[in-house]
Order: C-alpha cells, then structure tokens, then sequence
C-alpha cells in the first residue's frame, strides 16, 4: 500500500486578514507554524475555512508563496485549486506544484448544478491531463457547499484513468456512512480518505482513514493527535472526547466566524476578526455564546498562542 501523503492531522487553515481585508501573510504563515508543532501533521490551505472563494486567483498565488516564503515546509501543505473553470483550475495547481506542494484539493466545478457523471469524469480528466503529472490530486466532497457531490462509482472511474495521481478524498459531509463507503471501496488500493468532522475521527481511523482534514483543528489540533497515534483506550478516548465537544461548539455559530473569535479572544488579538463578505462577524450575542461553549470542551487555554498572538499584535 502507498503511504498516506498527508496521513495524520490536517487543519483547515484560517487565513488571516488585515483591517482593509487583505490577506495577512504574516499572522498566517504564524498561525500554520503554531499548528504543525501543537498537533498537526499538515495543512489544508485555501479551502472552505480559509475562505479560497473569497480571495481572486492572484490573491491565492501569493498566499500560497508567502506560506513558503516564511518557512512554512510547503511539503506539508496541500492547497485547494478548484473553481468554476478549467483554466483556473489548472493554472493554481500547476503553481502549487512548481512550489514543491505534494497534492492539491480539487472541487468539483461548483456553479452549474445537477452536472452528469460523464460531465464531472471529463471535467476530472482534462485538469488531471493539462496539469501534466508530479502532482497528487485529491477530491474535495463537500455537496452542502459546492451542491456536487462525488459518486463511488465517479471515483471508481478516475482511479482507474489515473492510478497514482487520483490519490484521495476529503470527505466533508459529516455522514459516517459517507466516509464509509469511500474507505470501503478504495483504502485497500491506497486511497486517502480524510472526514472533515472531527467527531467522526476515532471510528473512521478504526476502518482505514488515513487521518482528517479538518476546521475545528484551528483549536483541537493537539487532541486530534491524540486520537491519530493512540486510536484506542482511555488516553484515545478523552481526547474524542474533546473534539466531540469541539465539533458542537464549532457548529453552534457560523463556523469560520466563530474559530476566527476563539482565536481573537485566545491572542487578545482583534485582527483575527477580520473576515470577508458574505461571511460576517458574529455578534457580540454570539461571540459570547461561542467562546463559552468553546471554554466548556476542555480545548482551551491554547499552549502559546496568547503570548505569539500579543507579539504580533504589536508589530
């Protein structure tokens, strides 16, 4: 079996943003360095927590570089590149892969909705052929957000096309059986599937998931660890436990929203608050609902975030 690129614990990564919304590259790359030495194995850059839609195709490039730029190892970063468009698509990953990123997370082409299976199969294939190879590719299932889902039998097709290249799933559905049934299907050839609900950890673990991809990591990173190397016993199991919780208190408030408050209240600093429309700020009915519910997981204090989040504070 192929090891697991990114097996282990992957954050959704936060990108920050200044004042005027700009991309904050600074508190980012900060961000993602305190993220892979509390817990993390890798990253998960520009996808659904990062806000990637949000930002235009340059604004992506120079976020993805600027990560590299300030010596976050790009061999742990596995970037979203999927749009609406064929171009795009090819042009991100094909940046990512001249900076040395192992694999990129691909939507679906999310705009035309109810697209056939041999639509989605063409549209897979020709960005797999135009990127030109030394890049893995990884399918992003998120049908609540991108309304495409991916099909078993879709998958099927497109490791057969492409063995090596077409090397997994994000599974974002928070339907076990979802999960399941990708991990079923594909993880005896070497397919990585990953959940994106850190509830769902410890028992897709148990059946052959090569780790999760996930936003609540932001904060639950250093227990999901936990739960990755021991997968079972009391340790194992308190530290589920923790993420159970942190999953509710996650989805209990807009979710990007509220990581960015657990974050601006854990630094003292505002500029986690930042974010761009159509998402908005919580309000302050909110902010203290989810910060308490965060405080009841067990997760919080975050081990030297504070005192990182004052320093750059004050640059």
């Amino acid at each position: 079996m192929t090891k697991a690129l990114y097996g282990g614990v992957n954050a959704a990564l936060i990108t920050a943003m200044h004042a005027d919304l700009s991309p904050d590259h600074v508190r980012t790359a900060a961000h993602a360095k305190w993220l892979l030495a509390n817990g993390c194995d890798g990253l998960g850059v520009l996808g659904t927590t990062g806000e990637a839609n949000s930002f235009g195709l340059g604004e992506r490039r120079v976020i993805l570089e600027s990560l590299v730029q300030n010596d976050v190892p790009v061999t742990r970063l596995m970037p979203g590149t999927g749009t609406t468009n064929l171009s795009d698509t090819v042009e991100l990953s094909r940046h990512a892969r001249e900076l040395g990123c192992p694999g990129v997370l691909l939507l679906p082409p999310f705009y035309y909705k109810n697209p056939s299976e041999e639509g989605l199969y063409a549209y897979f294939s020709e960005v797999i052929e135009r990127i030109g190879g030394g890049l893995a590719v990884y399918l992003y299932h998120f049908p609540a957000q991108s309304a495409v889902p991916l099909t078993v039998p879709l998958i099927g097709r497109l490791l057969e096309a492409f063995p090596g290249v077409v090397r997994g799933v994000k599974d974002s559905t928070g339907d076990p059986a979802q999960a399941e049934g990708f991990i079923k299907a594909f993880a005896s050839r070497g397919f990585e599937v990953y959940p994106g609900a850190d509830n769902l950890l410890q028992r897709m673990l148990g059946i052959g998931a090569a780790g999760c991809i996930t936003a609540a990591a932001n904060i639950v990173a250093r227990f999901s660890q936990v739960v990755y190397a021991k997968r079972s016993g009391p340790e194992a199991d308190a530290a589920q436990a923790v993420l159970n919780a942190g999953r509710a208190a996650a989805s209990s408030v807009p979710l990007i929203a509220g990581l960015r408050e657990v974050l601006a209240r854990s630094t003292g600093d505002e500029a986690w608050r930042h974010i761009r429309p159509p998402n908005t700020r919580l309000s302050p009915a909110q902010a203290d609902a989810v910060w308490a519910a965060w405080e009841g997981t067990g997760a919080l204090p975050l081990p030297g975030l504070a005192e990182h989040g004052l320093s750059l504070a004050a640059e």
